[in-house]
């Protein structure tokens, strides 16, 4: 597996990201088109209404199958770098840190963890600072 780094850290699944998304956009766009040519005509409304309700509602559903799964990984990243910052430094995790500066800070080697740690919570880093301070990266393979 290639070694990650800033450079390469983000993952895409192109059958999500690509085709799933610009589909529904498509069918989004397309069941728009429809209503408004609907009522700019004397033809029944309701086929029509009834098109954009359910393009509507899968497009809320594909953003839902999104964010919930992200969701609960985010929480898990979140308890196990807690539990690798009490086993690094005995300490619990800084409650300063938000959820999104844990989640960058995964990334950091156990030798470097603890002293980034710091430095986020008393500089408020962003996720991207953090990440651009990493010098010894810790791959996560296993997040999309």
């Amino acid at each position: 597996m290639k070694q990650q780094n800033y450079a390469n850290h983000r993952r895409l699944d192109p059958k999500y990201h690509f085709i799933f998304i610009l589909l529904t956009a498509i069918v989004l766009v397309g069941s728009i088109i429809n209503l408004i040519s609907v009522f700019n005509s004397d033809a029944s409304r309701t086929e029509a209404i009834l098109i954009f309700l359910i393009s509507l509602m899968f497009t809320l559903i594909i953003s839902m199958i999104r964010t919930y799964p992200l969701k609960a990984q985010d929480r898990a990243i979140h308890a196990e770098e807690g539990l690798r910052h009490f086993i690094l430094s005995g300490k619990r995790i800084d409650p300063r840190l938000t959820n999104s500066q844990i989640i960058a800070l995964r990334f950091a080697s156990d030798a470097e963890y603890i002293a980034l740690c710091e430095k986020a919570a008393d500089e408020n880093l962003a996720p991207d600072a953090i990440k651009k301070a990493i010098s010894s990266w810790r791959g996560d393979h296993f997040r999309i």
